[in-house]
Formats: structure tokens, C-alpha cells, sequence
């Protein structure tokens, strides 16, 4: 399907720090700045007494306002707050988490003295939003079209939460791309002149928040993944979080005070910490320096790159752990893997290059490819191909993905009946009989699961419908077929039919993690417009106070400054401006709180009205006085007088 009419279509790599967005354009795909001049963007989200700010502005006010400022929305998305991962995180952010009435976890921010709950979808549909604008300032024309990129391990409810994230930010979501495929797109099309013949491609995606491998086939302009495994709960965010409590623990031993109860200490600890990880990766040593970091204590200390490694080693380590699972699952050996693609920007430790490198027996890692841009590459590439706009390099393009976790439901005694194994390639479509468990059973309630364990209670539970209608008959008479259909973007549908009368029936899951009900997407979308009128309405009264202080700070410079501006004033005219000037700069003192844009315009009005005709007058040539006249005059009959 092509969706020509809403112009453009880009790819968005949804980050859990950092955005990126692309687009093809001049035969090639072009990454797209932001309002910053970067070519990535913080996934973060802030709210200030007075305006919303997303990306850059937000991440730069973080130190100010950090239980106002919200980042890592990705590792919520689609979770309950009871989740492990969620309760462990919780303790390390600034930002509140509290539990919804359904049980998944809402951010709680205050904004203008009233507290709000703030679902991770609606977070994640802000920087969206961002990642949308910046190409609508790109392109100069409305931006609808996306293809948004999740990790490869995402489950149902993540993917369908992200989608959700999407519909908020006004987007037409045209496809859920995994993000190693979308790396493996762009390092295949990179390769594409000097490689030959079928290469199988390991993608090690190593992010922020998030970890992926993927084991990819590609023949030419055949993209087919064999099998995938990660970690939706590992990255960068997690080494720096190691660095914070060993730096936590080593403040309390020196000077007897914790900091953990303070979120401002503990923002200002892990910016320092995220910027030492990064300089570890060039040096071998760098330090911790916060003055007046708590209490009026300047907080100093040395971190080696042995030490950062030490206090992240296990987690270096169970990066290796899906890679033998992909393997296993492909049934493939190290040797049969070509090439091993770096992404994500936690690919640059050394320490995960040596353990990856020593995993493949010496082999010479690829980072050819730009590890922080490469999955928005590929998924602007993708979205290219959706919207029917297929250039020739590109338009033989096939990409064959596979699901990330069997998909199943329980039977009785609590056990998992998989109806689609993980690693199947998608989209796809299975079916599976299931009979009745008692006599003149009339209804099923059908549970279902995700995950590889053979007991239900240790896998994911996706949600319940009840399957009613079935004509009585004794046990294992009626018969049930049950269809699990799963889309291009790896989210399930399911339909039951019961085959005695031929009723079919479409299931929605009514229950499942993570999904909004219709009445909480409406009332997003409604509350991301209106945030969108009242930033526009605040923009408009700042610029205009903004408008009236350049220009009266100006005049007063001109006046103070300038002496031949000053010079050609005479006293009255002097006085009147300087009086007009103090006046206004005493009011917008006293007028901290922004006042309608008109009020200032009106200042601005009168202020003109008296600066205009002054200046007019400066302008116009002046008269000769009677004493100028008589002294031109005498120099003129001098100069005649002299003979030469």
C-alpha cells in the first residue's frame, strides 16, 4: 500500500537516549538535523513552570528541574509497574513513577502547581512529535508517513504501545521495523557494490537502553533474518547506573552523608558519570569533579577504565549470552557468521569490542557504518519502499523479518500450547484445534501468552478473551479453531471459529499490558494539541516581550554608548527618550510574569512614538546657524585672498 498523499515518509529510530530521523532525498538517505544543528536528539521531556520543552532545550535544563524532566521512557513502554526492571530503575530516576489503576507504571511530573500522570506512550509520543517536526522543517511541507524502529526483542505489548506512541504524535505509523534489521539494510545497501554472493551478517545493537543481536542471510537485495535474541532491558543507561552507586557508596564512606534521597545530587552524579563513560572509552583514566555537590561539599574522584570495566563486568558478559543463543537458534557456528556489524553508541567500550572480538576467535569487528545513525537509515529506506516512491537502488529490496518470542496459549494444567514458534519469519498465519474439557461446555477462555517457558506462569500473559456460543456436547466434541495472525509489524490479531456451526469470530484482547483504551487515546491526542496551542501562545507573549526589551535596551545603549548618537541630541530631546527608556525597562521589571503579547506590542507602540520623531530629526539635514553662516563666510575670503 502507498501513501502518496501525505507527502514525505520517514524513518524514526525511536531511542531510549537519544532519536534520530531520515529520510530519501537526492537519490541518497539523508539524516536530518535538528532546530540544534545535531543530527541525533535526547529523548528527553521537560515541563517548567511556564513551557514544554522536548530534546535538546529539555536535556539542557535537566540540573534545574530534574524531577520535571523525564528520559528513559522507552524502558516503561508496554511494562507494569511491578515489573522488576521497572522498581529497579525507579530508584535511580529523579522523576517519579507511580502505579496506574490497571497497574502499569504513569510518570508523575508537576506542571504549573498541579501534579499529572504521564503514560509512557504519551512521553514517547512527544519526542516523535520532535523527530516529526524536525523533518517538516526539513521538508518545508506536513510530515504523516513514519516507519518507527523498535528492538528486535520488544514483545506485543511494547510494539503496540510504540505504535500507540505514534497515532499520538499525528504519525501514520506504516510499519514496526526491528532495529538490527534496519542497521542491516543500511550496512547491506553500504556493501552492496563491493560484496558478492550470500553473507550471513550478525548485528550486535548495543544501546542505551536497549540490546538486540540478529543474524541476518543477505544475498543481494534479499534481507532474510534467521533468528534474534536480546535483552530489552540492557545498555548504556545500565553502565552508568553502576557508576552512580559506586559513586554513591564511595560519598557515604568518605564523608558520612547519603545522597540517594536527593534527586538533584543524584542527576548531577549521573550526567558526570554518563560523560566519564564516555571519555573511558579513548582514555584510560578521567575524573569526577561536582563543586558544591551536597551539602557544600565539593565532591572530587578518579575512575579508571580497569575500574569501569570491573564494576560492568557481568553485563559485558551477558551481551555474549543471546549471541549463543542466535546461533543455536540458526543453527549456524561462529564461523559461518561473515561479518559483525557494530551499532548503537554503547558499541564503542572497548571492553565489549575485545569480549565480542575474542567470542568470534580474532575476527576483525565492522564499523563502517555509523553506529548512532545506521537504524534510521535503514528505516528511512523502509519507508521508502512502503510509500511506493521505490528509487532503482533500492526497489528489489525484500526484507523477511521473524518474532522475537512464541506466541501461545494456556491449556489446562497451566501449561503453554505455542501455535507460533519464535523465529518464524513474518508476517504469518497459524492455526491450531482445540476441543472442549467438560461435558456440554458451551464457552472457552482463551489466555494468551508470550515467552519460551513450558509453564504459563512464567511467561507473559498478552491478555484473555472469552470465545462463547458452543453448542453442547460431550468433552472433546466441539471443536475450536484458533488462528493467530501476525502483521508486518509483529503485532498479533487473533480469530476463533468454531467448526460444529461455522461461526467465525475476530478477538480483540481487551486486556492486554500495556494497550490504551480508546477514551486515554483520545484524550492524548486532544492533550498533545493542547499542549502544542499554549507552547505556540506562550512563544507569542515571549517573543513580544522579548521584541519590546531588545528594543529598548537598544535605545538605552545607543544613548549610553554611542557618543556621536548622543552627540546630536539636544537636552530636551536627551531627557524625554531617557525618561520614555526608564520608565519602560522599570515596568517589564516589575512584570516578571508573561502578559498577553498585545500589552508589550502596545508598550512597543508607544515607546516608537517617541523614539521615531527624534531620530527623524537626526536624519534631516540642519539649518546654518547665523554665527556658522558669518564663520563659513571669513573662511571663505580667507582662501580667496591667498595666491598660489
Amino acid at each position: 500500500m502507498a501513501w502518496k498523499e501525505e507527502g514525505p515518509a520517514i524513518g524514526i529510530d525511536l531511542g531510549t537516549t537519544y532519536s534520530c530521523v531520515a529520510v530519501w532525498k537526492n537519490d541518497r538517505v539523508e539524516i536530518i538535523t535538528n532546530d540544534q544543528g545535531n543530527r541525533t536528539t535526547p529523548s528527553c521531556v521537560a515541563y517548567t513552570e511556564n513551557e514544554l520543552f522536548i530534546g535538546d532545550p529539555a536535556k539542557n535544563q535537566i540540573l534545574m528541574n530534574p524531577c520535571n524532566t523525564v528520559y528513559d521512557a522507552k524502558r516503561l513502554i508496554g511494562r507494569r509497574f511491578e515489573d522488576e526492571s521497572v522498581q529497579r530503575d525507579m530508584q535511580l530516576w529523579p522523576f517519579k513513577v507511580v502505579a496506574s489503576d490497571d497497574g502499569k507504571p504513569m510518570i508523575l511530573i508537576n506542571n504549573k502547581g498541579e501534579e499529572k500522570q504521564l503514560a509512557p506512550e504519551f512521553v514517547s509520543s512527544m519526542v516523535l512529535s520532535k523527530m516529526r517536526q524536525v523533518a517538516e522543517d526539513y521538508h518545508g511541507t506536513t510530515v504523516k508517513n513514519a516507519v518507527i524502529t523498535v528492538p528486535a526483542y520488544f514483545n506485543n505489548s511494547q510494539r503496540q504501545a510504540t505504535k500507540v506512541a505514534g497515532e499520538i504524535a499525528g504519525l501514520n505509523v506504516m510499519k514496526i521495523i526491528n532495529e538490527p534489521t534496519a542497521a542491516a539494510i543500511a550496512y547491506g545497501l553500504d556493501k552492496k557494490d563491493s560484496s558478492f554472493g550470500e553473507r550471513n551478517i550478525l548485528i550486535f545493537d548495543l544501546g542505551g537502553g536497549t540490546f538486540d543481536v540478529s543474524l541476518l542471510t543477505i544475498d543481494n537485495d534479499t534481507f532474510k533474518v534467521k533468528a534474534i535474541a536480546g535483552d530489552t532491558h540492557l545498555g548504556g543507561g545500565d553502565f552508568d547506573n553502576n557508576m552512580v552507586n559506586h559513586f554513591v557508596k564511595e560519598f557515604k564512606r568518605k564523608y558520612k552523608q547519603d545522597i540517594s534521597g536527593n534527586p538533584r545530587a543524584l542527576q548531577r552524579l549521573r550526567t558526570a558519570c554518563e560523560r566519564a563513560k564516555r571519555t573511558l572509552s579513548f582514555t584510560t583514566e578521567t575524573t569526577i569533579q561536582l563543586d558544591f555537590f551536597f551539602n557544600g561539599i565539593d565532591f572530587y574522584s578518579n575512575i579508571s577504565r580497569a575500574k569501569f570495566e570491573e564494576l560492568n563486568m557481568d553485563l559485558f558478559r551477558k551481551c555474549l549470552e543471546p549471541i549463543e543463543t542466535c546461533l543455536n537458534d540458526a543453527e549456524m557456528n561462529k564461523k559461518s557468521v561473515h561479518d559483525v556489524v557494530l551499532v548503537g553508541g554503547s558499541t564503542r567500550i572497548p571492553k565489549v569490542q575485545q569480549l565480542l572480538q575474542d567470542f568470534f576467535n580474532g575476527k576483525t569487528l565492522c564499523k563502517d557504518i555509523n553506529a548512532d545513525e545506521a537504524v534510521a537509515y535503514g528505516a528511512a529506506i523502509q519507508a521508502l519502499l512502503l510509500s511506493g516512491q521505490g528509487n532503482k537502488k533500492v526497489k528489489d529490496l525484500i526484507l523477511l523479518d521473524v518474532i522475537p518470542l512464541s506466541l501461545g496459549i494456556e491449556v489446562k494444567g497451566s501449561d503453554m500450547s505455542v501455535i507460533i514458534p519464535r523465529n518464524t519469519a513474518i508476517p504469518t498465519k497459524k492455526e491450531k484445534i482445540f476441543t472442549t474439557d467438560d461435558d456440554y461446555q458451551t464457552a472457552i477462555d482463551f489466555k494468551v501468552y508470550e515467552g519460551e517457558r513450558p509453564r504459563t506462569r512464567d511467561n507473559n500473559l498478552l491478555g484473555s478473551f472469552y470465545f462463547s456460543g458452543i453448542p453442547p456436547a460431550p468433552r472433546l466434541v466441539s471443536k475450536v479453531k484458533l488462528c493467530f495472525d501476525i502483521d508486518a509489524n509483529g503485532i498479533l490479531n487473533v480469530s476463533a471459529e468454531d467448526k460444529t456451526t461455522g461461526r467465525i469470530e475476530n478477538i480483540t484482547i481487551t486486556n492486554e499490558k500495556g494497550r490504551l483504551s480508546k477514551a486515554e487515546l483520545v484524550r492524548m491526542i486532544e492533550e498533545v494539541e493542547k499542549y502544542k496551542v499554549e507552547d505556540e501562545e506562550y512563544k507569542k507573549k515571549a517573543d513580544a516581550r522579548r521584541a519590546l526589551e531588545n528594543f529598548v535596551y537598544g535605545i538605552r545603549n545607543r544613548v549610553k554608548y554611542e557618543k556621536n548618537f548622543s552627540s546630536q541630541l539636544d537636552s530636551t530631546d536627551m531627557k524625554k527618550m531617557e525618561e520614555a527608556v526608564g520608565l519602560t525597562i522599570e515596568w517589564l521589571d516589575d512584570t516578571e510574569e508573561l502578559l498577553e503579547a498585545d500589552i508589550y506590542q502596545y508598550k512597543m507602540e508607544e515607546l516608537k512614538r517617541i523614539y521615531n520623531p527624534i531620530i527623524g530629526n537626526m536624519s534631516k539635514p540642519r539649518k546654518f546657524t547665523q554665527e556658522a553662516m558669518s564663520f563659513y563666510s571669513l573662511i571663505r575670503n580667507f582662501v580667496e585672498s591667498i595666491s598660489f
